[in-house]
């Protein structure tokens, strides 16, 4: 039997499905041809209804976005300096980003941690003018001309800060996740004048969270640094 004795001819659908029940399967050849074809005809259909449509709101939001204003930052953006570890930085930053982002992500600064990122746990501080703060709670745009110290700025050159020093002296820490936020916390809390007994400093460096539960090391560090420092506000 050759290739055209098995072709279907469509006039004789009738005598073969009186009711059309086969219609909808063979007409347009087969049920994959059909499916197929319905396929492409949705596509084209969907094309054609939506793609003026989308490329008028593509055209309408490039009009509406606001040219980047010379010589200043993007749109969105703001501009902001300050002087970090003794070096001035100036950047163009999303406002909603905050000081901790800022530090880790644009600077490469990673020394401070984000734990919590809630301001519970303590690991994000940083000394800004001298006092401590957490920087996961504090927009990076808000301190134009600060100075900020992270732990990579205590150190000078080869020599630790004292509390640095201490901290691995009295093993300080375990993990070392918290650490860079207990030592920049313990800086300012000597600075304070708050470490007069060994209850002030537990209670002054609550803010400050170690879950392998060195804190009786810290309070030992802490007091070992008073002590090289010459009294409770030492430099």
């Amino acid at each position: 039997m050759d290739e055209d004795s098995d072709a279907f001819d469509p006039s004789n659908l009738p005598e073969i499905d009186p009711a059309g029940g086969l219609d909808d399967l063979l007409i347009f050849g087969g049920p994959e041809t059909r499916r197929r074809f319905l396929q492409q005809r949705a596509g084209a259909s969907a094309a054609v209804t939506l793609g003026p449509a989308l490329m008028g709101i593509g055209t309408a939001q490039a009009a509406e976005a606001p040219a980047t204003p010379a010589g200043g930052a993007p749109a969105g953006m703001a501009s902001v300096q300050f002087k970090i570890n003794g070096k001035a930085h100036a950047l163009e930053l999303d406002p909603r980003v905050t000081l901790l982002d800022a530090l880790r992500e644009r600077l490469n600064l990673t020394g401070s941690k984000k734990g919590c990122d809630h301001g519970q746990c303590g690991a994000c501080t940083v000394l800004v003018n001298g006092r401590r703060i957490n920087s996961c709670l504090s927009l990076a745009v808000t301190h134009e001309g600060d100075e900020i110290t992270t732990i990579e700025g205590l150190a000078k050159g080869d020599e630790l800060h004292p509390v640095q020093a201490a901290f691995i002296e009295h093993d300080g820490f375990q993990c070392g996740y918290c650490t860079p936020g207990q030592i920049c916390s313990a800086v300012a809390l000597l600075k304070e004048g708050h470490a007069k007994t060994d209850a002030d400093i537990r209670e002054w460096m609550s803010g400050n969270l170690c879950r392998c539960g060195a804190y009786p090391n810290i309070v030992a560090a802490i007091r070992e640094a008073q002590a090289k420092q010459g009294g409770a506000k030492g430099a």
